[in-house]
């Protein structure tokens, strides 16, 4: 597709504004920005200013019965809030006199504003301190005039056919556009309507116009523009569609950060709304912000991540020798984790030995280590760092130390920290990379490392048992340490805390898990990235997807932080946890939206990483009703749809004889859900699986375990080991082989009750994915299989 960008006038038009020291462009001069970006056409306009005279000649122009007046000042964005937008008869004397009005109108509306709301936006602390009169003062000193733009009656009047497009440049992905329902109205839009239906927004450095647009179609939005509801009509083509996205994310692009050549940076260029008048899109209002350029953040050599977690040798500092702290329990955890003692160094002043492991007297008897882990005080960090970095001590190290970040005192200390550390890594070789600093650890189980500087009572670890292929990735390292224990079936392979993320970010981390060949599924808990981690961790993901991986994330912290701007409408509707959401699934993750379903699905995933996923069709058995029903009443969720068809001619055939077999075919009908009577033995259950397993209709199998039916084996039995008795033909002894013969997925589902827990925990720990309910089981399998089938597309 040919773009007719003209980058040297855009660059022009910021070039004249800063000269000016404005960073904000006028709305005349937003229009001159989208005429060289290729729009199509922009309304006719002129500015009257404060000491210019509206004449009839400036007025013949417009040759509608109508004109807009809008209010022209740069501290005034949403102008019709304070009624700085007013539509006019095209008549001289009218627009005069409606033009001053509007200036006295707007001075007192946007004080009273101001007197409300003015703490609320750094770029107007200038009015923080003023009286009423001096901010009616100050504003009218600010307003360059009035702009006289063409009317234009919208196609159509009904809900939802105006367009919002913006571009926003984000700490953390970077620059980002925006599209869907447009108008005054577009916060309720977003505010009312599921995520991902009013607006969607994606990274412009990791997405086309084309896969922009297939994103657009899922919205609102584009049904009401492409005339899909009831009685409408299509207003735009798909090719205007694509063309408008195209041409935003090449601009975007151009005057970003990530583009060293960029004479300006875009900060917000919004168009709110675009009209759609004859199959053309005619911007109404826009706004554009920009600065001067500036660099990202310097890169760090991720693959020196695999000298944190399979280090061969390991330095530790901070171990006591007469008390347990911090260190003293890393050097215990390590011990136990099989790290051999004599690949262990630690430096103490006083002491040979300590727990088997030889001592040196200060960090200058250790010489390029694989891993130094500092359990010190902040204090000792920056002299420490320096010691490591000037004279190449470690390829790696593990900041424990807190109190680097955290608090406003120490945020000089931390910048301090970070500056040596970027400064190293801009050298040849790079320079050791650092974990946290304010971090649990590091525990790697193919690396036999365990740095977690909790005693072995506050986290008991199951190291009896193979690691499963699970890698978590913790901002938090009470999260980290909890969700261990949630994963049932056993501890993940890798369980990374990031802490504050002074070097070593999330990004840096699924990064290089995606390449580990002994995971399957990341899971990751974020409160927030780093500048441009955001990006960096969309692409360490849809490389982790493309190697056959899994992705499961939790972002905390769903505040709006985009409904106290007051420079456009796109932060309100698309704030940092709607654009990080959007960016993470487009990149190919699942996000949870709670933490009980984030342990959900990660258990889930574990289980049926291996299985095939191929569709959506579901087949169902259990021996209560309530439970079937269940089954059937949670088919929905808001990704996707599950079905219940009806079995294959041979299944029904199969399962009916099996009725037979057993007596029970005058009590039972053959139909999806299996309703199974109580009265029904453990091979009905088996064997129905079985029939499932092997029709082609049915994609997955959900069963009840049947735990309240009489007739089954499994019996609960407090005074065995395993809390219930069975025998080797019941469907508790025979789930663990079903699951491992066939290639489809299996979930189980047991609403019989805490009682039931240790059969439940028994299965778990065998690889079933079992639930407590219907409802549970069904709405994560739902998110589970279309994440699946997604990925797999």
């Amino acid at each position: 597709m040919q773009l007719f960008i003209n980058f040297d006038k855009i660059t022009h038009v910021f070039a004249q504004a800063a000269s000016e020291g404005r960073f904000q462009l006028f709305e005349y001069e937003t229009y001159e920005v989208l005429s060289a970006l290729g729009s199509e056409s922009v309304p006719r306009h002129h500015l009257l200013a404060r000491n210019h005279r509206l004449t009839s000649e400036l007025l013949a122009q417009f040759l509608e019965e109508k004109v807009v007046l809008k209010i022209v000042c740069q501290d005034v964005v949403h102008k019709s809030d304070v009624g700085g937008v007013k539509v006019v008869p095209r008549i001289l004397g009218k627009v005069r006199s409606e033009s001053r009005r509007m200036v006295d109108a707007v001075c007192g509306n946007f004080a009273s504003f101001l007197e409300k709301n003015g703490n609320q936006d750094p770029s107007l602390k200038e009015y923080a301190t003023l009286s009423r009169d001096e901010l009616c003062s100050a504003i009218n000193k600010k307003i360059k005039g009035v702009l006289i733009s063409q009317f234009l009656p919208p196609e159509s009047n009904s809900l939802g056919n105006e367009l919002l497009v913006s571009l926003r440049w984000t700490r953390e992905f970077g620059m980002v556009i925006t599209a869907g329902l447009g108008g005054t109205d577009t916060e309720l839009y977003a505010e009312r309507f599921r995520s991902g239906q009013a607006v969607v927004s994606a990274s412009t450095a990791d997405v086309s116009g084309e896969a922009f647009f297939e994103i657009f179609k899922k919205t609102i939005a584009y049904e009401k523009l492409s005339g899909q509801t009831r009685g409408a009509t299509r207003l735009i083509s798909d090719e205007q569609l694509v063309e408008c996205f195209s041409a935003l994310i090449a601009v975007g692009n151009y005057f970003s950060p990530l583009n060293d050549k960029a004479p300006y940076i875009i900060e917000e260029l919004e168009v709110n709304p675009y009209a759609l008048v004859d199959y053309e899109m005619v911007p109404l209002d826009g706004l554009c912000r920009f600065s001067e350029p500036f660099s990202p953040r310097a890169s760090r050599s991720v693959q020196r991540i695999s000298y944190l977690l399979h280090p061969e040798t390991v330095a530790v500092i901070g171990v006591s020798s007469t008390k347990e702290n911090f260190g003293r329990n890393i050097l215990q955890n390590m011990i136990k984790s099989g790290f051999p003692k004599d690949d262990i160094t630690i430096v103490s002043p006083g002491a040979q030995e300590i727990d088997g492991v030889k001592c040196v007297k200060d960090i200058t008897f250790i010489h390029d280590s694989d891993l130094i882990i500092l359990a010190v005080g902040a204090r000792q960090v920056p002299q420490l760092i320096d010691e490591i970095i000037d004279n190449h001590r470690a390829k790696s190290v593990i900041l424990i130390s807190g109190g680097l970040g955290e608090t406003a005192d120490s945020r000089e200390k931390a910048r301090q920290v970070v500056e040596k550390i970027s400064k190293a890594h801009a050298r040849e070789q790079g320079g050791p990379v650092f974990l946290g600093g304010n971090c649990l650890g590091v525990i790697s189980r193919p690396g036999k490392l365990d740095s977690f500087f909790t005693p072995e009572m506050c986290s008991p670890k199951r190291r009896d048992r193979d690691a499963v292929p699970v890698a978590l990735v913790s901002q938090s390292g009470a999260f980290g340490l909890v969700r261990m224990t949630s994963l049932v079936s056993g501890d993940p392979a890798y369980n990374i805390t990031v802490g504050n993320q002074l070097d070593l970010t999330i990004g840096d981390c699924i990064t290089w898990l995606a390449d580990a060949k002994d995971i399957g599924v990341i899971c990751v808990y974020v409160e927030g990235f780093q500048d441009l981690d955001g990006l960096h961790a969309c692409r360490g993901i849809r490389k982790a997807v493309q190697n056959g991986k899994e992705v499961l994330v939790y972002k905390a912290g769903r505040t709006p932080e985009g409904k106290k701007a007051t420079s456009g409408h796109t932060a309100s509707v698309a704030g940092d946890y709607v654009v990080c959401t959007s960016c993470l699934r487009q990149a190919g993750a699942l996000v949870a939206d709670s933490l009980q379903e984030f342990d959900g699905l990660a258990n889930m995933a574990l289980s049926l990483h291996s299985k095939k996923m191929s569709g959506y069709k579901v087949g169902a058995l259990s021996s209560a009703g309530f439970e079937c029903v269940g089954v059937a009443d949670a088919l929905e969720s808001r990704d996707s749809s599950l079905e219940l068809p009806l079995f294959s001619t041979e299944t029904q055939q199969r399962i009916a004889a099996l009725f037979e077999q057993s007596g029970l075919a005058n009590i039972m009908d053959v139909k999806n859900p299996l309703d199974i009577t109580p009265a029904a033995p453990d091979m009905i259950y088996v064997e129905s699986i079985k029939a499932m397993m092997q029709d082609e209709g049915i994609d997955i199998i959900v069963t009840s375990l049947g735990s309240l039916a009489p007739a089954t084996s499994d019996i609960l039995d407090p005074d065995s080991p395993k809390g219930f008795t069975t025998d080797k033909n019941s469907l508790t002894s025979l789930l663990p082989e079903l699951m491992a013969k066939f290639e489809k997925p299996l979930v189980v589902f047991n609403d019989a009750g805490s009682a039931h827990e240790p059969i439940n925990n028994w299965l778990r720990q065998q690889g079933i994915p079992i639930f407590n309910t219907s409802r549970q089981a069904m709405s994560l399998l739902a998110r589970y299989t279309a994440y699946r089938n997604r990925i797999q597309s």
